[in-house]
Parts: C-alpha cells; structure tokens; sequence
C-alpha cells in the first residue's frame, strides 16, 4: 500500500485567539506524559487480554497521537465527546476513571461504569458510525439552547475511515450541515477497515473530500504529529463553537496493532508493510521535537515512563477486582420512563433468572 498524501483540504480555518499561541514547556512535557500513559495502558491491556482477564479489547497502537490531541483541545465543561470502541487514548486525557472505562472490556457493563454525564464522554459502543447521529442531535440541541457568551458547546464525534462508508455518516453529515450544527466530526483514517484498505472502501481519495459535498470545511492532517492534531482540532472547535457549522478532520494515522484482539492482521498484511505504511512512531516522533527544543531530557523520559507503568499496574488492579454486576440493571436505562414491553420482559427475566 502506497504512503498517502497529507495535503490539506479546503483549508478554511483560522486559528482562535485563545488558542493561537504556541504550547509552552509545561504543556509540551504534559502532551508527552499523556501520550506515554496512553501507549502503556494499550499495551498493558492486549496482555490482560491474552492473559484472559479481559475478554477483549480493541488497540490503538500508533494512534496516540491523534487521540491525545483531540483530548487536549475539548473542553469538558461545556464540550462532549462521543467515541467509538477504540478511543482509550481520548478518555484517558480526559481525565476519566480508566478502571470503570475499562469494564466493558471486561464484559461489566455496556457503555462503562462511568458518569458520561459528568465526564461529558458518552458510552462508547460497537455499532460502526452509531455515536455520530448521537454527536450531531446532542450539537443541534446546544444551538436550540442559545449560545452563552463564550459561545456554543461543541459534540466531537469520532470515527474511522470504514465508518465513514457507512450510511448513518452521510446522514448525520447532512444534517450537521443542514443545521449549522457545531459538532466537528474528527476522522482517524489509520489506513484500515478491518482487513479492507482504506483506498478499496473510502471513494474519493478521502475523507476529508467529502466534506465538499456537505458545504462543509476540512483539514486533513499528519495524524501522527501530536501538535498538528491540537492545532487543527482547536481551529474546528472553534469554528463550530461560533456558530459557523460542522468542521471534517481527517487525521492521517496507522492502525500498527490488529483491529481487535481477536484479529490476525497477518492475514492481510506483512510486517513490512506496517512498516512502511506506519511511518515514524508517534511518541518517538514527539520525543525528538521536545530533545530538540530542550524542554526535556533522559531523565524526564526515564520517569514518565515508570510512571506510566505504574499508573498501568493500578488499572489493571481495580479492573481485576471488578465484580458482576446486578443482571436488573440491563432494564434500568433503556427509557427514562419504563414501557409495559421493557417491564413485561423485566418480569419474565427476573422469574426465569432470579425465581421471583
């Protein structure tokens, strides 16, 4: 598979005032610390995996970069994000409790254990394209609410280059754009749906393309530099933010992992081929960048990544401890108001389970 182009598309986008100025020493070492973290907990958890504590789990490996950087520009006060089943890296820079995001990965819960109210980060869930038109009719509900004065609460939704074949995509594009609705759809294009190519499933040569078709502006970005990826997902943020629509970012990246733990990638590609098409690993990429400017050194690196390991070794305790959880809750957030369908299926389940 051939490298693919990283130009920009109708690159509309002025940088906000807020966020114009240039990430200082601090933030440099905090944006590494994240990615460091991020790549310790993927990895971490294949090995649960194979170890049989978790039943499965969907990897990132190569992707961090794209994730921590669309993380570090969300604003979790007014801000909501509205993942697939593979953005650990997203809710980790968030700031969420990576043991309760974790039990769905564990077969605890559907969606997480997680307050997606609190920590504005929605169930995650596998239905390819799904979380979008959820993005878009949460965004569309801020303009109806009336912007503050800072302007309106933003949906990212987030999706690879195989949901965006999908038919719910195009929907919820359409009425994005229709309504002017401030959610930015944030594509992380790692060069595979599944075991299909991006360039055998994804017509016209991108994503990002496409946005034309909707009216609406595109920035399709180097997905493995973490400061492209702030700076680009910033500029969306705060286009959707004052008022002016939906915004397509396509992050060029590589899926350097399988699609799941229970994929052999080696069925479709070779090693060769993951490293050519990889391109340079995203934390040692980021690593140079902060040597180079002096804003870090060995044992800076040496520390961050004990810690990482650290971190890595309390999540895997509290996800180890985690215990079944009542099989009535199943019917408790289905509505908010229960049907006489829901409670006559409540009734069955509880005489044929609970013998009550």
């Amino acid at each position: 598979m051939a490298p693919r182009a990283l130009a920009a598309t109708l690159d509309t986008l002025p940088p906000s005032q807020a966020d114009a100025a240039a990430p200082g020493p601090a933030r440099l070492r905090d944006l590494y610390r994240m990615l460091a973290n991020v790549r310790q907990l993927d990895t971490s958890a294949v090995a649960w995996q194979r170890q049989g504590l978790i039943p499965g789990y969907a990897p990132m490996l190569g992707q961090e970069a794209a994730q921590v950087g669309a993380g570090f520009a969300v604003d979790t006060t007014r801000d909501f994000v509205f993942p697939t089943y593979r953005e650990m890296g997203v809710a980790y820079t968030l700031g969420l409790n990576m043991v309760e995001y974790m039990s769905t990965h564990k077969a605890i819960w559907h969606g997480g254990l997680y307050d997606p109210v609190a920590s504005h980060f929605a169930p995650f869930q596998a239905v390819v394209g799904g979380s979008v038109l959820h993005a878009v009719g949460w965004a569309h509900g801020q303009t109806l609410n009336g912007a503050s004065p800072d302007g309106l609460g933003v949906g990212l939704a987030f999706l690879g280059d195989g949901a965006s074949s999908q038919g719910d995509v195009h929907e919820a594009m359409n009425f994005a754009a229709i309504l002017k609705a401030p959610v930015v759809f944030f594509v992380q294009n790692n060069g595979w749906a599944i075991s299909v190519p991006t360039e055998q499933q994804v017509a016209g040569g991108s994503v990002a393309a496409r946005a034309a078709g909707y009216g609406m502006p595109a920035l399709r970005i180097d997905g493995n530099d973490v400061l492209a990826v702030l700076d680009a997902t910033q500029r969306a943020v705060a286009h959707a933010r004052a008022g002016l629509g939906p915004v397509v970012v396509e992050a060029m990246t590589y899926r350097r992992g399988p699609h799941s733990t229970s994929d052999d990638p080696g069925r479709y590609r070779t090693l060769d081929d993951e490293k050519i098409d990889g391109g340079e690993d995203p934390l040692r990429r980021f690593r140079s960048v902060l040597v180079e400017q002096g804003v870090a050194d060995a044992a800076f690196f040496d520390k961050t990544d004990a810690d990482a390991q650290t971190r890595a070794d309390e999540i895997r305790d509290g996800v180890v401890a985690l215990e079944s959880r009542p099989g009535s809750e199943m019917f408790n957030f289905v509505f908010q108001e229960s049907t006489p369908t829901l409670g006559a299926q409540e009734r069955q389940w509880r005489e044929e389970s609970e013998h009550v």
